[in-house]
């Protein structure tokens, strides 16, 4: 289960932040996770809550917000939203698009005392 490693990658960008701002701890930490990411939200989670103790983020909330597909068209220009991962432009057909945002996975938020 990668999820594993990338909470590990995740608490250590915490504890960075938390050092870098004199923090002693985080309450709050906000990802945004694309729909194409490879990282199942659920075990996502569960891995936060087990690898969090003992660290900066004891206690810290985990909030995920799931990112859409967002793709641009190259033949008409349309920018969209896909709510079922069909790569076609819903305006003209055209199978010519570009993934714009939905693959990846961010740190978007930290709160910290």
């Amino acid at each position: 289960m990668h999820e594993y490693s990338i909470v590990q990658a995740l608490l250590t960008q915490c504890e960075e932040h938390a050092k870098a701002n004199d923090a002693q701890h985080i309450t709050r930490v906000e990802v945004k996770i694309g729909r194409l990411s490879g990282v199942e939200p659920h075990l996502l989670a569960m891995a936060f809550d087990t690898f969090k103790e003992r660290t900066v983020c004891d206690g810290a909330e985990f909030v995920m917000q799931v990112q859409p597909v967002v793709i641009t068209c190259k033949a008409c220009g349309a920018q969209t939203t896909l709510e079922e991962l069909l790569y076609r432009c819903p305006r003209c057909e055209s199978l010519e698009v570009e993934t714009v945002d939905g693959e990846g996975m961010y740190l978007m938020r930290l709160e910290m005392e």
